[in-house]
């Protein structure tokens, strides 16, 4: 048994502290271990920097001439905020890996004085010997959680701490008044933006036929005919528009609902407020807006067709809507297998003869010869085919034969691009697993679910809701039952990380994951290129 263990059996931590080493046994770590630490963006004008920003520079003033060091965390446990002066406890701090977009929860680096706080909701003084974790064991540290005056939802901790000696005493009321300054703070901040969005409401909400939403920082104010249309899984689908429309400006989503009908979502930011107006405008179900977007504007659907998505993106499952379940399924990464000359053998005869329709898979792979040939017998065909392909530049190069050839197309797009489908999709997905008393999954786990990447598009989402599933068989999925994975929800980006992003994907896209090719079109170097990529979450 080590001295961490012996020490909690013989009663020498506080009953708090006693049950955050519990916890932190239970989350599978050890006190030996290298903390699991993950860096992440950190969003510096949200509310709790808005509100603390002044209250923390009196306080740096008063702390400049010690050894402390001061940090502001979200409720995620993420450091927004770091200050030292002494550059002994600055070298501590550094070795033991903490700064700024760090994560300090619980259940990643065991009891410490910003994740305890906030797994508690309660002050916490954590000294050498209480931190779970050895590398942490140098400092002492007292935690103070900042709550929201009005939601009452816990905003994030402020912590003093360092590794020299100092008055403990003196520490906690020094922290209590900081944060009781930044709560009366976010009160001013909050009740001049409520005032502001109550009064867009009232002004929007004046019909009261119309579906409207107010959508704000720990509020939200609905009309009965909006709340009427709603179940909890739309309302995580609103809210992901709500989202992105920070970040984008107007905008307006068409969102098939999960009664079946079909809503236009207009989203507008209020002015002086970090709140969106969302009005909802009930459709035809049967314009819909699914996961296409076709390049043909006329009803009949001509043949070929193209169907263009990033892996995962659902190209088999459009293709086949367009064909019927009766499809036949001629696939190029069995070029590979066969070789070329057995695939385009058995390609000619399935185009010479008349049979079921046919989806011809994954064209990208085709050598510019054999996608010569599929060009030829195409034009002889009588057969309805649909062609599935990544996006990329080979589209204008080496198959520009065969999307000439498609008299309508279909550009799938991303997931990550339209987070308010996630809630709807991801419902989908585990109502199809079946089985009697199925879990459910919360409105806050569909909320995070819908802000991740998805890099593997719909695919990926189908692994971690089976992967949930299989864990969890009945009550309800709550946003720690997720993998550990997709369970992080990552810091408000700016309108020009989002188009950095975007830029760099496209790029990556283009040259076919070639990142050098990436880089070189981009203008910057590849290690610049790949530090992008990790500050941007690009996988």
């Amino acid at each position: 048994m080590n001295t961490a263990h012996q020490e909690l059996r013989a009663g020498r931590h506080t009953p708090d502290i006693e049950s955050s080493w519990l916890r932190s046994r239970l989350s599978g770590l050890h006190p030996e271990d290298r903390p699991r630490l993950v860096h992440t963006p950190v969003a510096k004008d949200g509310g709790l920097a808005r509100a603390a920003a002044p209250v923390l520079d009196q306080a740096r003033a008063e702390l400049a001439e010690t050894s402390m060091a001061l940090v502001l965390a979200d409720r995620d446990a993420r450091i927004l905020t770091l200050d030292c002066w002494d550059g002994a406890t600055r070298d501590a701090i550094d070795g033991a890996g903490i700064g700024p977009g760090v994560q300090l929860g619980e259940d990643r680096v065991g009891t410490n004085a910003i994740g305890t706080p906030l797994e508690i909701r309660q002050p916490v003084m954590v000294k050498r010997g209480d931190h779970y974790m050895e590398v942490f064991r140098s400092f002492d540290c007292y935690g103070h959680p900042v709550i929201h005056p009005i939601t009452r939802r816990l905003e994030g901790v402020l912590n003093i701490g360092g590794i020299r000696e100092h008055g403990q005493a003196l520490i906690p009321p020094f922290v209590r008044r900081m944060v009781r300054d930044i709560e009366e703070r976010l009160l001013l901040d909050s009740t001049r933006q409520q005032q502001r969005l109550l009064a867009a409401f009232q002004e929007a909400a004046r019909n009261p036929r119309r579906r409207v939403l107010i959508v704000g920082h720990g509020l939200v104010l609905a009309t009965p005919p909006a709340l009427a249309l709603l179940e909890p899984a739309d309302h995580a689908a609103v809210q992901a528009c709500a989202d992105a429309v920070r970040a984008e400006g107007p905008v307006t989503h068409r969102l098939p609902l999960l009664s079946g009908r079909v809503v236009a979502v207009r989203c507008t930011p209020v002015d002086g407020s970090d709140g969106v107006l969302v009005e909802m405008i009930v459709e035809d179900a049967a314009a819909g807006c699914g996961n296409a977007r076709a390049a043909d504007a006329g009803t009949a659907l001509e043949w070929p067709l193209l169907v263009v998505g990033e892996p995962g993106s659902g190209r088999t499952t459009e293709a086949r809507s367009a064909l019927g379940r009766d499809a036949n399924t001629l696939d190029a990464t069995d070029v590979l297998r066969q070789g070329e000359h057995a695939w385009v053998t058995g390609m000619t005869a399935l185009l010479a003869s008349d049979g079921p329709p046919l989806v011809i898979e994954n064209i990208q792979l085709l050598s510019e010869p054999v996608t010569a040939l599929l060009t030829s017998r195409l034009r002889a065909t009588a057969r309805r085919t649909v062609l599935t392909s990544t996006p990329g530049e080979h589209l204008e190069k080496e198959h520009a034969s065969l999307v000439a050839l498609c008299n309508a197309r279909r550009d799938l797009i991303p997931l990550r691009r339209r987070p308010y489908e996630v809630p709807r999709f991801a419902e989908q997905m585990l109502a199809d697993l079946g089985g009697a008393g199925r879990p459910r999954l919360t409105a806050d786990s569909l909320r995070v679910l819908a802000v991740q990447p998805w890099p593997g598009n719909l695919a990926e989402l189908r692994r971690v809701i089976q992967t949930v599933a299989g864990t969890r068989s009945t009550g309800d999925i709550v946003p720690a039952d997720l993998p550990a994975s997709h369970r992080e929800v990552p810091g408000p980006a700016s309108p020009f990380r989002q188009a950095e992003r975007e830029v760099i994907v496209a790029a990556i896209e283009a040259a076919r994951g070639n990142k050098l090719q990436a880089a070189r079109a981009l203008g910057v170097s590849r290690s610049t290129l790949y530090n992008r990529m990790r500050a941007l979450r690009i996988t």
